[in-house]
């Protein structure tokens, strides 16, 4: 069975995310087996800014080489969610509903294996997505990729001002 290096730092980070104020919103590891990126996405209320992101560096790169997770040398990059975050657990789809999402399925539903709608909520394990005047429940489990979308109308609207 493959080891799970996202999930394995993702569990050494959250609790350390939280000690510091900040929400540890994903773990992604891409690149070749040789010399791995991490990636490490943080956000906070209000937002994260270039110094929480720099102090975060040396305690996060720590808490990686305790776990043991990357073997050898790897690169760090720690970031913000960017205005396209993931929504990758359930509190996310009730912080941002309201705003528009794109979802990958890992099977159909509906016929459709890609949404896109309004965040409704979550609720008994089914993340809420109002699509086309319904709102769609979705199986978390059934979720392979979720995001918000960039919001284009916020560009138009200060053009007509």
């Amino acid at each position: 069975m493959a080891r799970d290096i996202a999930g394995d730092i993702e569990r050494a980070l959250a609790p350390l995310a939280e000690h510091h104020g900040l929400e540890l919103v994903a773990v992604e590891v891409a690149g070749r087996a040789g010399k791995p990126v991490v990636r490490v996405f943080l956000d906070r209320e209000g937002g994260i800014d270039l110094d929480a992101i720099a102090a975060a560096n040396p305690w996060i790169s720590e808490a990686i080489e305790e776990t043991g997770a990357v073997e050898g040398s790897y690169v760090l990059e720690v970031s913000s969610p960017g205005v396209e975050r993931p929504l990758r657990k359930p509190h996310d789809w009730e912080r941002f509903a309201g705003r528009t999402a794109e979802v990958a399925l890992t099977e159909p539903l509906g016929g459709r294996k890609k949404l896109t709608g309004v965040v409704a909520g979550y609720a008994e394990d089914q993340a809420l997505l109002a699509v086309d005047g319904q709102t769609v429940a979705i199986p978390f489990s059934t979720i392979r990729k979720a995001h918000l979308a960039f919001d284009f109308s916020w560009f138009e609207s200060k053009e007509t001002r």
